[in-house]
């Protein structure tokens, strides 16, 4: 494992300009029809088209990071519905499910691997040891890993005990980046009762990335706990608050943070230092969109595609040069003369090319003589 955790594209995406990522994947699901007596995470095995459609539907929307629908994803939650030995069919699955959206939509974005609280407390509170949560959380993130997560985030954790068991089980695995995300009450602490002065020191000590708060509260309420982070904090910042508190609506929950809103108060967050930047519970591709509008001005300029010139011979110099034109080619030249090498390449999931010419170039520059696209891969 490398030291320096600086060099990640994700950290160095960072450091250049404030990231968007996604929001609220149980809110998408729940508006999908599926009842929150269901194991979200399951979804990853029994109907993933559901949720890659989701992820599609927030990179659409702007964002440059989804997270895997793995929140719940631990042996420990996974025990209330009797999956609790699929743990890791569940969270490479939600690995997967993530990276081929990402690859459908041919954007440059990252999954970030979700880790969220075991769902039981901790000793002296519950029953729980840190040992044994260390080891549930091991058993989920090697999963992740296994899938191809970028990083992993972990979130809506109010013991500092179980973050920490959460950061050690990730960090005997690997070196990849971990945002660390505490919840907050309405009265701006833990449940556990810490400030958001003590819990900015306590993960500064940890050997995390990135460093904020997400679910609980609202933008506003949100916004006051990243200001008194703020001071004492010497990472980069995350924000992802709740649209709000959920109210009852004729059966359903509602949350009241219109989209508007949600753009109106994200250039609050980027004042304060906020560099990732999101939604949680009752947000979706709309609080997004709206969001990226607004962390489009603070971005740099950005390149435009890259395009590509065809050139068409004249057919007076084809009929001209012939077979003669085409014998000059290295690869022709070579054939029956030295060892050739074609490299297949499947094609792209979309329309997006990007990602196989990336990968044609790979091949060039490494020696191939040639690469080849097979027409049906999966047949």
């Amino acid at each position: 494992m490398s030291n320096d955790r600086s060099r990640h594209p994700f950290l160095q995406r960072l450091a250049d300009a404030p990231l968007l990522a996604d929001g609220g994947m149980g809110t998408m699901l729940y508006s999908r029809g599926v009842s929150f007596e269901r194991a979200f995470d399951a979804l990853n095995l029994s109907e993933r088209g559901i949720v890659l459609g989701i992820h599609q539907d927030y990179l659409r929307a702007g964002a440059q990071l989804i997270e895997t629908n793995t929140f719940g994803g631990n042996r420990v939650r996974l025990a209330h519905h009797g999956l609790e030995g699929r743990v890791r069919d569940i969270n490479y699955e939600g690995a997967r499910i993530a990276r081929e959206a990402r690859e459908i939509i041919g954007a440059d974005v990252f999954v970030a691997g979700a880790i969220g609280p075991l769902g039981k407390n901790l000793t002296p509170l519950g029953t729980i040891t840190p040992r044994q949560a260390q080891e549930a959380f091991a058993e989920q993130a090697a999963a992740l890993l296994e899938g191809g997560v970028d990083l992993f985030i972990i979130e809506t954790i109010s013991d500092p005990a179980e973050m920490s068991a959460a950061v050690d089980a990730i960090r005997a695995l690997t070196d990849l980046p971990i945002v660390a995300e505490m919840t907050f009450t309405d009265e701006g602490a833990t449940f556990t009762g810490r400030s958001p002065e003590e819990i900015g020191a306590f993960l500064n000590e940890l050997p995390v990335d990135v460093i904020g708060a997400n679910c609980s509260v609202g933008p506003q309420g949100m916004l006051e706990v990243i200001a008194r982070l703020a001071p004492v904090v010497r990472k980069p910042l995350a924000a992802m608050p709740n649209a709000g508190m959920p109210r009852l609506v004729d059966g359903r929950f509602v949350y009241p943070s219109h989209p508007a809103y949600f753009a109106g108060i994200a250039g609050a967050f980027l004042a304060q230092g906020v560099r990732l930047i999101g939604g949680c519970c009752g947000t979706t591709p709309d609080h997004i969109a709206a969001m990226r509008d607004v962390l489009a001005g603070w971005r740099p300029a950005a390149a435009g595609p890259k395009s590509v010139t065809f050139v068409s011979t004249p057919p007076a110099e084809r009929s001209a040069a012939g077979a003669t034109a085409r014998s000059k080619s290295r690869f022709a030249s070579d054939l029956g003369r030295r060892f050739q090498v074609s490299v297949e390449l499947d094609p792209p999931k979309g329309t997006n090319p990007a990602k196989i010419i990336d990968g044609a170039r790979l091949c060039r520059a490494a020696g191939a003589d040639a690469v080849n696209i097979g027409d049906s891969p999966m047949a």
